[in-house]
């Protein structure tokens, strides 16, 4: 079944929507746009005849059915900046070559409306679940998950939920986030910046002094996969005159003990567990007169301890006279890989997997058993809550990148999977 014009113009709108994370407004918490989506979604939705409500500005939930017990699905509405190397508008719904271009199309505003619309097609026929079905929105997902948090205090725990905010198949592990600064003095003379959030591989860095400056561009990423992009801070510090190194600290440092290092090397956790090793993205650098700061996102494995990550960084700075600090802190998580609830996804996944744009036979064998990531979602902030989907494995990963995108084809199956869930799980 293909995309309806009531499903298509939804969809639009809400791309259309920059929802980044900005400062705190008036009944904004997490800055104008973020909540301009969050109000334009549960509005449409209370109109179509839901349940819906909002907590204290930051998150709200679309409910259908009726029963003591609840079936959640998790998304989140806000997104990452564009960032440069667009090929059309990032805040406009494009349809080319069989795709929907658009930043949050993957993540996460794509599986958040695909959520809705399986919802409203099961409504729209009559079907009446023996339990409630909640669709909760996150707002600032991206940045804190302070928006989900505040649901997990204030709002009703559905008895299972998923969230679609990663990749296929189920996921059963999620490495710990751990993000760190590192400050310092600069002598001066000249600023510098690269990047503009910490899950995303910076692909900017500018350097200015005396009138001139220095440029370079990488390839942005998801900071759990660094090695998908290319970080343009590294690339421009390996190839910086010694005049810029000898008056900063900071990028002596990233120089002598970053660059051309194993990540293990750097951040000391040299752990390999069934959730993987550490990787680490040099994320946000900013150099003025007299001050810098850089922010570095690690993903460490379960197994791991982050305060050790942390001494180990201490240590390591203490002869540049710089000073560290943990920005954010998120522990990892694990489940059973053999519970119920992970069993059926994974059969909802090998009944569809086929039907994902690009399937080779051997796939089947390949991507069927659950998997441990990197990257982080709502999962550990709700009890009860799974990752499952939405990106296909085989398939180039789209978080965070320039030129976001997703197969139309795709974008329906992922519709059908989730009624899927719905119809197995209720």
């Amino acid at each position: 079944m293909h995309l309806s014009e009531y499903e298509l113009n939804f969809l639009k709108r809400m791309i259309s929507i920059p929802s980044v994370g900005g400062d705190p407004e008036p009944a904004c918490p997490y800055g104008r746009q973020s909540k301009i989506a969050l109000d334009s979604f549960i509005q449409e939705a209370g109109i179509q005849g839901f349940d819906t409500g909002i907590i204290d500005n930051k998150v709200g939930y679309v409910q259908f059915g009726k029963g003591t017990r609840m079936i959640g699905i998790v998304c989140h509405l806000d997104v990452v900046p564009a960032g440069s190397g667009w090929n059309t508008d990032p805040f406009e719904l494009v349809t080319e070559n069989g795709n929907f271009y658009g930043r949050g199309i993957v993540d996460d505003k794509g599986p958040a409306c695909a959520a809705y619309f399986a919802m409203k097609r099961l409504k729209d026929q009559g079907y009446m679940p023996n339990c409630r079905v909640r669709l909760i929105l996150g707002s600032d997902e991206e940045r804190t998950c302070d928006c989900i948090e505040t649901y997990a205090h204030k709002g009703e725990i559905p008895n299972f939920a998923i969230t679609p905010d990663a990749e296929f198949p189920v996921i059963f592990a999620e490495k710990g986030i751990l993000q760190i600064e590192i400050k310092g003095r600069s002598d001066g003379g000249f600023t510098a910046t690269s990047g503009s959030a910490a899950n995303m591989v910076p692909a900017d860095f500018t350097l200015t002094y005396d009138g001139k400056t220095i440029t370079a561009t990488g390839v942005p990423a998801h900071a759990s996969k660094p090695e998908l992009g290319t970080n343009a801070l590294l690339k421009a510090v390996s190839d910086l005159p010694n005049e810029f190194l000898s008056r900063s600290p900071l990028l002596s440092y990233i120089y002598d003990m970053v660059i051309d290092k194993k990540y293990s090397e750097y951040t000391g956790c040299i752990f390999n567990d069934e959730s993987g090793t550490v990787t680490a993205n040099p994320a946000v650098l900013r150099i003025d007169d007299s001050t810098e700061s850089l922010i570095i996102d690690i993903r460490y494995p379960v197994s791991a301890d982050h305060n050790e990550i942390v001494s180990f960084f201490r240590k390591q700075i203490s002869e540049y006279d710089l000073e560290v600090s943990v920005k954010n802190h998120m522990p990892p998580i694990i489940k059973e890989k053999d519970s119920k609830e992970i069993v059926t996804l994974t059969e909802i996944w090998k009944q569809y997997i086929s039907s994902y744009s690009g399937y080779k036979e051997e796939y089947s064998a390949k991507f069927l058993a659950p998997l441990a990531i990197g990257g982080g979602t709502y999962a550990r902030h709700l009890p009860n809550t799974i990752a499952f989907g939405i990106q296909v494995p085989w398939q180039q990963d789209q978080c965070h990148q320039a030129n976001e995108h997703m197969a139309v084809s795709d974008f329906e199956t992922n519709i059908k999977v989730i009624t899927e869930v719905i119809m197995r799980l209720r």
